[in-house]
């Protein structure tokens, strides 16, 4: 199993164990493999949920730039409701794992088609 497929079934771990979500295995991958380079380094796979600069990263360049998300207040909700439902206590939050419930909050999953 290369290290990019064991990070996968490691995200798909803390969809069912920490949001209650059964994943679509074959959205999850396409998300993860989206994420690029970023998902080795464990700096960079992890989301801060608490640094305004990092959701600002977050809205920027996942939900404006992919997705193709208009901003507005909405955009905010949206995190803040994916972080609510990952945990907010929960300090490692996959960047991958929050892509994949923006995703799905938005229903924007045809991004990855």
């Amino acid at each position: 199993m290369s290290a990019k497929d064991v990070l996968i079934v490691k995200y798909a771990a803390d969809l069912k164990e920490k949001c209650g979500i059964t994943p679509d295995m074959d959205l999850l991958t396409k998300v993860t493999t989206g994420c690029g380079p970023s998902i080795y380094n464990p700096d960079s796979s992890i989301i801060a949920g608490t640094q305004q600069s990092e959701i600002a990263t977050v809205k920027n360049n996942f939900l404006i730039k992919k997705l193709g998300l208009t901003d507005g207040p909405e955009l905010q909700k949206g995190i803040d409701a994916v972080l609510e439902k990952y945990g907010r206590s929960n300090k490692n939050k996959y960047r991958a794992v929050v892509y994949y419930l923006l995703a799905l909050h938005f229903g924007r999953e045809s991004a990855y088609n």
